[in-house]
């Protein structure tokens, strides 16, 4: 079973870093690249689109009897219990605006839980990477979550969900910095919790993600050492979940500010 996570994770390592070499053509090309909008900070462009179909015909080769779940094609029901759960480029508003801070996001996960996570910024080089106990890495190098106890020793990375109330991570915002603390926000969430997990980010809180978005991230920032606000397996790839991470140390009282400021859950 460890092979097999291993094999997966190489296998989804070169396959986001190829993925991201095809988004890098599109990102230096903007002028001639059609967006359209689904609404305010949604948007999709044909490098979206492009970049998860190249992704999907690389994992039905190598894993033919795998499911398949991105953001922008219908999923693909699998045989295995393997689903691989995709974002193309994460940071599409940062991406045809020319801003470099987008990631290619690949995870799988069996039976409901993510066993292999990679993130990979082409703009930087830097790919995120990890297996179910194998750890987390950065190009090579093992990564930590940050072991900071205080609001005060670092930046928060807050997500802004456009399937919640806006008001709500504002409220976020305002009871981290009243801590002394201060806020982070790139636009790319999976490109944050690749920064919560390597530390340099105390933690990421977002009301709501998708499965795409999330899953990766989450799974890293748990492998360096960090926590999580558990998902459930049963929704998560079909409803989202609400996200918070962190240093182990600051996670109790991210999640009690989380608290304060999120609505219930249930």
């Amino acid at each position: 079973m460890t092979k097999d996570l291993d094999d997966r994770m190489h296998f989804a390592i070169d396959l986001a870093r190829r993925a991201g070499e095809l988004g890098l053509k599109y990102f230096r090309d903007l002028d001639n690249l059609t967006v359209e909008s689904k609404g305010h900070q949604d948007l999709v462009s044909e490098a979206d689109r492009e970049v998860e179909l190249f992704i999907r015909a690389a994992i039905a080769e190598a894993y033919p009897q795998d499911g398949i779940v991105g953001e922008e094609h219908a999923a693909v029901i699998g045989m295995t219990g393997h689903v691989w759960v995709i974002d193309p480029i994460d940071g599409t508003a940062n991406f045809v605006r020319g801003i470099p801070a987008w990631c290619v996001v690949i995870a799988c996960a069996r039976d409901g839980e993510t066993v292999v996570g990679v993130i990979h910024e082409p703009s930087t080089d830097e790919t995120f990477y990890g297996r179910l106990g194998g750890g987390a890495f950065l190009n090579g190098k093992p990564i930590k979550a940050s072991n900071a106890a205080s609001l005060s020793e670092g930046a928060v990375g807050t997500g802004l969900s456009n399937r919640t109330s806006t008001k709500n991570v504002v409220i976020l915002i305002s009871l981290i910095v009243a801590e002394g603390g201060v806020f982070y926000r790139n636009a790319s969430g999976a490109l944050m919790l690749a920064y919560a997990a390597s530390g340099r980010l105390l933690g990421y809180a977002e009301e709501h993600m998708n499965a795409w978005d999330c899953l990766a991230g989450m799974l890293l920032v748990e492998e360096a050492g960090g926590t999580v606000l558990r998902a459930d397996p049963k929704t998560a790839l079909d409803q989202g979940t609400q996200v918070i991470t962190g240093g182990s140390r600051i996670f109790p009282r991210l999640q009690a500010l989380c608290a304060e400021a999120f609505e219930p859950t249930h």
